[in-house]
């Protein structure tokens, strides 16, 4: 497994573990035969998502010598270990401690899977 803590993801990104070319996945779910072939769509783990949408950013007028509060974000709805269904168009590959892992943005998630009983 992937060492995390060193690893720090910006934005509304996500970050995820593809899997294998697969026709059923191992949560279960069921791709049609033409996903794999054209590309288009992939399947995998997410390992890490960012912290998400930043709302109200501060004004560049304001005084120089105010305090500046911290920005604060919209979560995603991504979350670890969910599966994630997303558009390989938009993912970016990167090998980390040999293992090949693609950054997506949470807009390219097409369907998360999410079973509670393997967490708990």
């Amino acid at each position: 497994m992937i060492n995390t803590d060193k690893i720090i993801i910006v934005g509304d990104r996500v970050l995820i573990k593809p899997e294998s070319n697969q026709s059923k996945t191992t949560s279960g779910l069921y791709l049609p035969p033409g996903v794999y072939e054209k590309e288009k769509v992939q399947g995998g783990y997410v390992i890490k998502v960012g912290p998400g949408y930043p709302i109200g950013l501060q004004n560049e007028d304001d005084e120089p010598w105010k305090e500046k509060k911290p920005i604060k974000y919209f979560p995603l709805q991504a979350k670890e270990g969910d599966y994630a269904v997303f558009l390989r168009k938009d993912a970016i590959e990167v090998e980390i401690e040999q293992q090949k892992l693609v950054i997506v943005p949470q807009s390219s998630i097409l369907l998360l899977y999410r079973d509670d009983e393997i967490l708990s």
